[in-house]
């Protein structure tokens, strides 16, 4: 089994910042990956952006390229989402996720293990 945990949600006005973290304990030495997806209220569940573990590759969706960079802590086993120049569009619930193989990162059923998400709220 593998625990997945996020932080850093929260409210912030349009044109602020935030950075989320999530840390995956338990049985993750083989995961291959980890990323984030969101959910906005009456939506489809999307993806945000991803990093594999070994090499870094990271993949950010165009809706959030060059306003949202994703990192990695290999020792920590947690990944970082720094989120600039928010707008309210961005608001959403956002959830960790943590990938076991080289899959298309992009389809939430290449998702193994999911968090409990954070609230992410951004005002005019």
């Amino acid at each position: 089994q593998v625990q997945v945990v996020e932080s850093g949600g929260g409210l912030v006005q349009a044109g602020g910042s935030l950075r989320l973290s999530c840390t995956a304990s338990g049985r993750t030495f083989y995961s291959y990956a980890m990323g984030w997806f969101r959910q906005a209220p009456g939506k489809e569940r999307e993806f945000v952006a991803a990093i594999s573990w070994s090499i870094g590759r990271t993949d950010v969706a165009d809706s959030v390229k060059g306003r949202f960079t994703i990192s990695r802590d290999n020792a920590k086993n947690t990944v970082y989402l720094q989120m600039n120049s928010l707008k309210p569009e961005d608001t959403a619930h956002y959830y960790c996720a943590v990938y076991f193989g080289p899959h298309n990162w992009r389809i939430d059923r290449a998702v193994d293990y999911w968090g409990q998400g954070t609230q992410v709220t951004v005002s005019a």
